[in-house]
């Protein structure tokens, strides 16, 4: 008798668990699909050392002699981001003045830089703001505030596309000259505080191919879940009409939990039998 209470128990388990094993699988095999390799050209792990991500990009330590670095940041948990990377974004290189980096490119092409930030000692907005200058000329990131952005503690990168034709970069619908293969990234020292940032890499790709962080939690939302709250603010109330005769009921209005669960009183209205007959054995 117990080896058949504990069958049903097992049927009804696996019913109401049959429909999630679909959805499990797919999410699996998603995350299990290989990422294809980044062509990374060029990558730095800025005011810290060398180090290998969860991507395999390969981060050179620091060069740069202007400046400071920094490893404040590690006393901080940093969110948003795996334990073996949260280096990244806990040392970094700052200055009192303009600074940054050059970046080698020897070939036509759409490219990717990815400035990764965050920050570890204000715990207010309005307290470091800066901008970030592409090749001298091009203002890709205004007013930079990380902890407006995220807050204190957590990564944010800033992902900015650009192309190559004919020794001309193109951002933004703005173009300049290449001079030298190689291009500038630069951060712009403003009214509040020093500018700084924490690590940087360029690929040769387009957006599509950079590992995204995942959102913030309650922050970010779903750019679907935004263009639905759009589209239904925009929806006209229908203009309501007067109804001819008695509301008609609808057949199709019954519950779907009374269809889902049937198989469930079928199961047992089959077992109770079961149970007596053998309650007279």
């Amino acid at each position: 008798m117990l080896y058949f209470a504990g069958l049903l128990f097992y049927i009804l388990k696996s019913y109401f668990k049959s429909k999630y094993i679909f959805r499990l699988l797919l999410a699996s095999s998603l995350l299990l699909q290989p990422i294809p390799a980044l062509e990374v050209i060029w990558a730095v792990n800025c005011g810290g050392d060398e180090h290998t991500d969860v991507h395999g990009i390969h981060y050179q330590s620091d060069p740069l002699e202007i400046g400071h670095k920094s490893d404040f940041g590690k006393s901080l948990m940093i969110q948003r981001v795996v334990p073996q990377d949260r280096i990244l974004y806990q040392t970094e290189r700052y200055h009192v003045n303009t600074f940054g980096y050059d970046i080698p490119v020897y070939r036509d092409g759409d490219y990717v830089i990815v400035l990764k930030f965050s920050e570890v000692w204000f715990a207010a907005t309005n307290q470091k703001v800066f901008d970030v200058v592409l090749n001298g000329e091009h203002t890709v990131v205004s007013e930079l505030d990380i902890f407006a952005r995220v807050g204190r503690g957590a990564a944010h990168d800033e992902i900015i596309p650009f192309s190559i034709r004919a020794g001309k970069l193109r951002v933004n619908g703005e173009t300049s000259q290449v001079d030298g293969n190689k291009i500038s990234i630069e951060f712009i020292k403003g009214d509040l505080d020093n500018p700084k940032v924490n690590a940087i890499y360029v690929i040769k790709g387009t957006v599509d191919d950079v590992p995204k962080l995942p959102p913030m939690p309650g922050v970010d939302v779903p750019e679907e879940e935004e263009e639905e709250d759009e589209e239904s603010q925009t929806i006209k109330p229908q203009k309501s009409r007067k109804p001819s005769g008695p509301k008609i009921k609808d057949p199709y209005a019954a519950d779907d939990t009374s269809a889902m669960l049937l198989p469930v009183f079928v199961a047992i209205g089959a077992f109770i039998p079961l149970l007596y007959c053998l309650c007279k054995l």
